[in-house]
């Protein structure tokens, strides 16, 4: 199985402490987001170029470590027009240098209407959706120019909520360069969560040839909210998420989220246990 984790969730001074780490781990894919992950420069929207892209992808790949998606986690849909067209310029800048880091995935959210991400019932508009259209639709055509993939995640904080609205997202955008990272946890409510097989069944029967990256963490219930805890630790039924990826999705990419140091040796065990 395809196990790595987000690189910023490892702590590292270099990408060569970073790649080193990873191996000593048995991990070899990550989810790479440039101003979390880059110790040894200031990343800003200007930074990227192919000698960067280069030196963090020949020094991963010296570690055996792939980078499975760039994370660029923005809010496509701002308030703010003029801060939407200044993140969704930088999200176009990873796409264009994607293939120099070795990679051919560039990964968000779609965030919301207000400008922090938050949950609100605000996000669930046919308005807020068809926003997301129009900005997804900007990006795809963008990564169609460079043969990469834009790669959406989903969640109750976001308009794409459920898996049927990334479904209809996915037809609305009419592209292949649109794919889905797909996170079980992120469509869980107090009000669902028992219902937990059926979100995942749901996922992978809507869009499951369009899911490249898995997400796992894991979540507790607590005050009445779901709350985010490391892998092996809460309530998702990784014995049948495992099996479900093992019949359908084999040696995808399974990222660790929300699951730092001392709980990554554990969480990669519980996952491999049901193997």
């Amino acid at each position: 199985m395809n196990i790595g984790i987000r690189a910023h969730d490892v702590e590292n001074t270099t990408i060569k402490d970073l790649a080193t780490r990873l191996d000593d781990y048995g991990l070899h894919s990550v989810q790479f987001a440039l101003q979390k992950s880059i110790k040894e420069f200031e990343i800003k929207s200007t930074s990227l170029n192919t000698g960067l892209a280069k030196y963090v992808n020949h020094n991963l790949r010296e570690g055996n470590v792939d980078i499975a998606v760039l994370g660029c986690y923005i809010n496509m849909i701002h308030p703010d027009l003029a801060e939407r067209k200044k993140v969704m310029d930088y999200f176009k800048a990873h796409l264009r240098f994607a293939r120099d880091f070795g990679c051919s995935i560039v990964g968000s959210e779609t965030g919301g209407v207000y400008p922090e991400i938050i949950y609100t019932e605000d996000n669930y508009t046919e308005e807020a959706f068809l926003e997301v259209v129009n900005s997804v639709k900007e990006l795809v055509e963008e990564a169609e120019k460079f043969g990469v993939m834009v790669g959406i995640e989903g969640g109750v904080n976001h308009p794409i909520y459920s898996p049927e609205l990334m479904k209809r997202l996915i037809d609305q955008v009419k592209s292949n360069n649109l794919q889905v990272i797909f996170d079980p946890v992120n469509y869980l409510t107090t009000e669902n969560h028992e219902q937990q097989h059926q979100v995942i069944d749901q996922a992978f029967e809507y869009f499951g040839e369009r899911i490249v990256i898995i997400h796992a963490k894991d979540y507790q219930i607590k005050d009445n909210e779901v709350v985010f805890v490391p892998v092996g630790t809460g309530l998702l039924d990784y014995e049948y998420l495992v099996r479900k990826i093992d019949a359908e999705k084999p040696m995808i990419p399974v990222l660790l989220e929300e699951t730092q140091a001392p709980h990554i040796e554990n969480a990669i065990q519980h996952i491999k246990k049901y193997k």
